[in-house]
């Protein structure tokens, strides 16, 4: 197993893992930032106000893009399983 192998299996985890990170962080950042401008606006100071459309939004998103972030950890470790032969071979 050469060193150059095992940084494209890191760079591939760290690509896989930002790609189903952002899927679930920015719908949430984007109510968050929408509730705390409404907060501005109204002048009400309540942190579940922030909390709950977050949890509810986050929620949303992985009962819609579930399916994906499933397949595409699936098939990044079908990928790393069938890859073995070759990187032990190396």
């Amino acid at each position: 197993m050469t060193p150059e192998s095992v940084l494209e299996i890191g760079q591939n985890a760290l690509y896989v893992t930002i790609m189903i990170l952002l899927v679930l962080l920015v719908p949430a950042l984007i109510v968050g930032l929408l509730v705390s401008v409404f907060q501005a606006a109204t002048q009400i100071n309540e942190v579940t106000l922030s909390f709950i459309p977050k949890l509810i939004v986050t929620m949303l998103v992985v009962i819609v893009a579930g399916p994906w972030m499933l397949r595409t950890l699936i098939i990044y470790t079908q990928r790393l399983f069938e890859d073995i032969p070759t990187l032990i071979g190396q």
